[in-house]
């Protein structure tokens, strides 16, 4: 019989596994790296409205945080690295061999393979004579097929073999990546490293264990959190949930008032029984990063905490609800709203766009406290102004 827990016995739980009540369980630079090891990936959105979306879930989860410390980790101490997982993300370097499979693919079927192999060699010549180039520095300027649209070869050219593992992003100025051999900052044992997954069932069972482990709980249902695993189709899922249970790799889970059982990693157990408990945690308030693993499941999220999220930043501004850039406030165990918080860089300051509370949430002083004490640490992040400059 699978275990059973209430709705708010869940919501605790997935709490605690991500670190987003009581006290801080990650500090500082390594601990995110230690966050991003325990996500397996943390998916990566170039716009920076008032941080990007990896290093929002960062300041949500590490105590003492700074916003370079992700940089860092990626181009200094290579302990992270970009790459394309749950769609652009960045994962822990020591997991370059398991997506051999993945690049494997790109190379054979990498769109204007054609145009690309001719110039590859070339590409690595000029690098290694040149150091790291950004498509601008190339001038393979003929337009070829690429995913979007068409585009230069150059920069065909240097994704595709970012793609196929031959080069890595180096760096990046603003949303402008410099690419760099991978011999130079991937190890020699990692480089040549076969797949540990070495049958396809191995590598859906490592990316679904994965997954349950990003979001805490999860349904076998269609799910934007397992997104990016190559061929996850429903049978395919099906079979790797039941692989893992009958391992004992995860245990099943029923919760009150949801037909569909849930899974969580063995491993997590006893945060399932502290979370079974009266024990009493300090609530925080945080804002969630739009593309967090935690509500990588809108569905899932909808189903154990009431809260229905949609990030409208692509939907057109005469449709939206909200706001360009929204993102959940959590406060203690519930979502009681979002907010739009916007760096003025020029200005220097973060001020609110809007903020919306849940019907029924009413705006005492202590919700109203933790939600200026977020802004505070949001502005200080960004490196913005004190308290006087933010505007609620």
């Amino acid at each position: 019989m699978p275990l059973t827990l209430t709705k708010a016995e869940a919501r605790r739980f997935m709490l605690l596994k991500q670190g987003l009540i009581g006290d801080y369980i990650f500090e500082g630079r390594a601990g995110a790296l230690e966050f991003v090891s325990q996500a397996g990936c943390v998916q990566f959105d170039p716009i920076n409205i008032c941080g990007r979306s990896p290093e929002l879930a960062l300041l949500s989860r590490v105590k003492n945080v700074k916003k370079d410390d992700l940089f860092a980790l990626l181009y200094e101490d290579r302990a992270l690295i970009d790459y394309y997982d749950k769609e652009l993300s960045i994962v822990n370097t020591r997991d370059w061999p398991c997506f051999s499979r993945t690049r494997e693919i790109y190379r054979s079927r990498v769109r204007s393979k054609a145009e690309i192999e001719p110039v590859a060699d070339m590409i690595k010549s000029f690098i290694r004579e040149r150091g790291p180039v950004c498509s601008g520095d190339l001038d393979f300027n003929d337009r070829v097929d690429w995913y979007w649209s068409k585009t230069r070869l150059s920069r065909a050219a240097l994704e595709a073999m970012y793609f196929c593992g031959d080069l890595v992003v180096h760096h990046k100025k603003g949303a402008k990546k410099y690419y760099d051999l991978a011999e130079s900052h991937i190890p020699a044992d990692l480089l040549s490293m076969s797949d540990p997954n070495s049958s396809e069932d191995s590598y859906f069972d490592w990316n679904l264990l994965r997954r349950i482990g990003a979001v805490g709980l999860l349904w076998n249902r269609a799910s934007y959190a397992l997104l990016g695993i190559q061929n996850f189709k429903a049978e395919n899922r099906n079979n790797a949930f039941l692989r893992l249970a009958q391992q004992g790799e995860i245990t099943e889970i029923a919760i009150e008032g949801i037909k569909h059982p849930f899974f969580c990693k063995t491993d997590d157990l006893p945060l399932l029984d502290r979370a079974a408990k009266n024990e009493v945690l300090k609530g925080r308030t945080e804002f969630i990063a739009p593309l967090d693993s935690f509500i990588w499941d809108r569905k899932l999220i909808r189903a154990l905490f009431d809260f229905d999220y949609s990030w409208e930043i692509y939907t057109p501004a005469a449709k939206r609800v909200y706001g360009y850039y929204t993102v959940p406030i959590l406060f203690g165990e519930r979502f009681v709203g979002r907010i739009e918080p916007v760096v003025d860089r020029r200005e220097n300051r973060l001020f609110v766009k809007g903020l919306w509370l849940e019907e029924g949430v009413k705006p005492t002083g202590r919700l109203s406290d933790g939600i200026r004490n977020a802004l505070r640490r949001l502005a200080k992040f960004n490196g913005c102004g004190e308290a006087a400059d933010i505007y609620l």
